[in-house]
């Protein structure tokens, strides 16, 4: 189990909240005091997820991906992240050596995984995609509306069940080029 913490049950509907400017503003806030506390450790820092695309409904949660050197190595990087009021509650090993850190005021979901993953570049294509194709974006928010209309069990039932339609938009997306030249989808 990838749970460090009692997995949260939510036994109810996942509430969407209409787009806020101040996520973005958010996001960046959090971004500069997390790219302070962990210097060169930090290799990539972004917001990512449903609240970094204007005009997209989405969990009022702020979603964002960390590069490090070696995720496994938590004694790089998770003292200074817990210093900030980052709890670690997720290790998984067996995808990508991802890391999720949970921060609350506000409410945030900071994911961790080897600088150049590929799962990053998934993520961050995706977000990327999502910014420029109005019709992707309007898929994405429909289905998510409809999905959160739906009784779970727990908040992630709910994003394993948006799975086929991001895998969808991700065909269309264009593929990234990473700064090693190396281009990754």
């Amino acid at each position: 189990m990838p749970y460090l913490t009692d997995r949260p049950r939510l036994e109810g509907q996942v509430t969407l909240a209409e787009p806020d400017a101040e996520w973005a503003t958010t996001a960046a806030r959090l971004l500069r005091a997390i790219g302070g506390a962990l210097g060169s450790t930090g290799l990539l820092l972004e917001h990512a997820g449903s609240t970094s695309v204007p005009g997209l409904a989405a969990k009022p949660v702020i979603d964002l991906v960390l590069g490090v050197p070696d995720p496994v190595d938590e004694a790089a990087y998770v003292p200074a992240l817990e210093a900030l009021g980052y709890q670690l509650r997720i290790r998984e090993p067996e995808w990508h050596e991802h890391r999720l850190l949970a921060g609350a005021h506000p409410t945030v979901n900071l994911h961790v995984f080897a600088a150049g993953s590929d799962e990053i570049d998934r993520m961050l294509a995706f977000r990327d995609h999502l910014r420029r194709d109005s019709a992707d974006r309007e898929l994405y928010v429909r289905t998510k509306r409809e999905l959160a209309s739906r009784t779970w069990a727990h908040v992630q039932d709910y994003a394993d069940a948006k799975s086929r339609v991001v895998e969808e938009i991700l065909r269309r997306a264009p593929a990234v080029e990473r700064g090693d030249g190396e281009v990754a989808r």
